[in-house]
């Protein structure tokens, strides 16, 4: 079972940003986060990678649906979604799959909210580029 739900895109790396917090945003969610990977490792560790950001996601209204069934869940939020620039200049966008991440709670109840958050987040991610 993968983890994750992905879309490659050729456009420009900061364009491609900017459509998935916009695309991010038509279906609800905002960002609380926004993570420069590749500024983080270079002035922490002095180490060279490509463009790569992490986007997190939240809808307020199902992250409090969900918080209200599992106490501790903010473990688990926000959703995260990476823009990352592969080796072949292609830009990849990738969010986590809340459905599998929420199984780890053993808590049946979130699944409803699960499945929903997952299909907002692959709306998003596959309206990229579009």
């Amino acid at each position: 079972m993968t983890y994750y739900i992905s879309k490659n895109v050729d456009n420009p790396f900061d364009e491609v940003v900017a459509d998935v917090t916009a695309r991010l945003k038509e279906q609800g969610f905002g960002l609380l986060t926004d993570t420069d990977v590749q500024a983080t490792l270079k002035s922490k560790i002095g180490a060279s990678r490509g463009k790569y950001r992490i986007l997190g996601a939240c809808n307020p209204r199902l992250a409090y649906e969900a918080l209200k069934v599992e106490e501790k869940l903010g473990v688990l939020l926000p959703c995260n979604v990476i823009v990352r620039e592969s080796a072949d200049g292609k830009v990849e966008v990738a969010s986590v799959d809340p459905v599998v991440a929420m199984e780890r709670t053993g808590n049946a109840a979130l699944t409803s909210t699960a499945e929903e958050v997952r299909r907002l987040l692959a709306a998003a991610v596959a309206n990229v580029g579009s």
